[in-house]
């Protein structure tokens, strides 16, 4: 059942209210909320508005029945901006975390002939590569020699995945049978495995996504019984206080 947190809350589901009921019919019984905040911080460039976290939070917590919201989200060390964002999640969400990788990627061009692919191959899928004629092929490792002369020698590459961690927790949580209802935030497809062995034991399984974002192996699984909710419809909930839509 849903219980408002706050009077701004309250206020928004009194223009709101068939988004709270459709939320209350999909999240039947127990439910385990899982975000993977590094692959859905990107979408505000497609939605037009961000997510405010301490909003998301308050919203989420007014659904009695969530019994878990778990955060996974890596820390860039030395970064001031990077661990600020760590230290704001950490007040509001069971927050799992790990250092960001840093990989270093060479660019050193000297010794490549200007017709090879050898560099290119590092950075582009061979089956695209393939479509690429010769001058495009010089013309790449030309901007190359140019970075190089700029002293530019290797690009850096932040890594930091939490698909399996969170695949992980997922089915701790169905083995341990603590929860009903599985609420995903993430369109990425290594976690097609885990939601489809979810939905095969019967569990419910709830994507919050938008269009356009989702991965095809995950839209593959609507089939199955896979749900997928448009986080559009909860604009006014969760995005940042100046960016609430009055129309909408």
């Amino acid at each position: 059942m849903f219980k408002a947190l706050t009077d701004k809350i309250a206020s928004l589901v009194v223009s709101h209210p068939n988004r709270i009921a459709e939320l209350n019919g999909l999240m039947s019984g127990s439910t385990n909320v899982y975000i993977d905040y590094a692959n859905i911080r990107p979408w505000s460039n497609k939605l037009g508005w961000h997510i405010d976290l301490r909003r998301l939070k308050q919203f989420l917590s007014s659904f009695d029945n969530i019994k878990s919201i778990k955060i996974y989200h890596g820390m860039l060390i030395g970064d001031k901006e990077s661990e600020k964002n760590i230290k704001e999640m950490k007040k509001y969400f069971d927050l799992k975390t790990k250092p960001v990788k840093i990989l270093k990627h060479s660019i050193y061009a000297s010794s490549i002939s200007s017709t090879s692919a050898d560099l290119l191959k590092k950075f582009i899928r061979n089956c695209l590569l393939k479509k690429y004629d010769l001058e495009t092929v010089e013309y790449l490792n030309f901007k190359f020699k140019e970075m190089n002369k700029n002293g530019v020698y290797y690009i850096e590459d932040l890594k930091c995945n939490f698909d399996v961690e969170i695949g992980r927790d997922m089915l701790l949580d169905y083995e341990r049978n603590s929860c009903d209802t599985f609420v995903l935030w993430s369109v990425d497809s290594d976690f097609a495995d885990p939601v489809s062995q979810l939905i095969k034991d019967n569990k419910k399984v709830i994507l919050f996504a938008t269009a356009g974002k989702v991965s095809a192996e995950l839209n593959e699984l609507t089939k199955s019984g896979l749900i997928i909710f448009e986080i559009n419809k909860i604009r006014n909930f969760i995005c940042w206080k100046k960016e609430i839509n009055k129309s909408g």
